[in-house]
């Protein structure tokens, strides 16, 4: 399981390794994307709160990324955070995600991609549900809800 100590440590030491990569050049995602999807997830953008499609769905699945279908969270990890954007205890696999510091917005967070493709997905903080303390919170148009 993933703690805090753990994403801080990706941070400053390097992310792990990806099962695969997928690249594509800015064309090929816009023509892939709907505007929205792209303007979040290629250009780091945020959906406004409590306006995602899966913010209130709970139903079984994997929640896996708009742009690749990389796996990233399974359905039985996501809570009601009461953040406006879907949250998740824990990735599907630790190498699914890629952790950045972000210090945009006179601030400093801890910004989440797909390790995968590099897709911008939310961001990540330690005032999440024990036993890991984690939440992610992540634009509903980065994923993608597979239901199978």
């Amino acid at each position: 399981m993933l703690t805090w100590k753990n994403i801080i440590s990706y941070t400053l030491n390097g992310n792990p390794t990806p099962d695969k990569r997928v690249e594509k050049t800015e064309k090929e995602w816009k023509q892939q994307l709907t505007a929205e999807q792209f303007r979040i997830t290629r250009k780091k953008g945020t959906e406004r709160p409590h306006s995602g499609d899966l913010c209130s769905i709970y139903e079984e699945g994997k929640y896996n990324c708009v742009c690749c279908n990389t796996p990233l969270f399974d359905s039985t990890i996501k809570y009601e955070s009461r953040s406006g954007w879907p949250s998740f205890t824990q990735p599907i696999k630790e190498n699914a995600i890629k952790y950045h510091k972000d210090t945009t917005m006179g601030m400093v967070r801890v910004e989440v991609m797909c390790n995968t493709c590099d897709a911008h997905l939310g961001h990540i903080f330690p005032d999440g549900p024990e036993p890991s303390g984690l939440r992610y919170c992540i634009n509903s148009e980065s994923m993608i809800l597979d239901k199978k």
